[in-house]
């Protein structure tokens, strides 16, 4: 097999996709019906700080939405693109060892 190609398996390639593709079912659906709340926004709201989101916003996507489209595919492609960006750092630094 050449080394300087990467295959990733078919099984885990389809797991991705489909974890990718539900993601919007945990993350909007469910975190809705339960009421969840990220762990910091309830100490922040406790201890009674005020909201700098919208100031302090350095992301692309804030919530992992995109302005005019459903919250659920914001989900889906923060997710193909949080994929993208592990899997190069690690094709990235694996190229890296490889040439020490």
């Amino acid at each position: 097999m050449d080394s300087s190609r990467w295959v990733f398996p078919k099984k885990t390639v389809v797991l991705i996709l489909m974890l990718i593709v539900v993601s919007p079912i945990f993350g909007v659906l469910l975190a809705d019906m339960f009421g969840y709340h990220e762990p910091l926004d309830v100490a922040a709201e406790a201890l009674n700080l005020p909201d700098l989101t919208e100031l302090m916003n350095w992301t692309p996507f804030l919530d992992y939405t995109i302005p005019e489209l459903p919250a659920g595919v914001g989900y889906i492609i923060a997710g193909f693109i949080g994929v993208f960006i592990i899997l190069s750092l690690g094709v990235l630094l694996s190229r890296m060892v490889r040439r020490t």
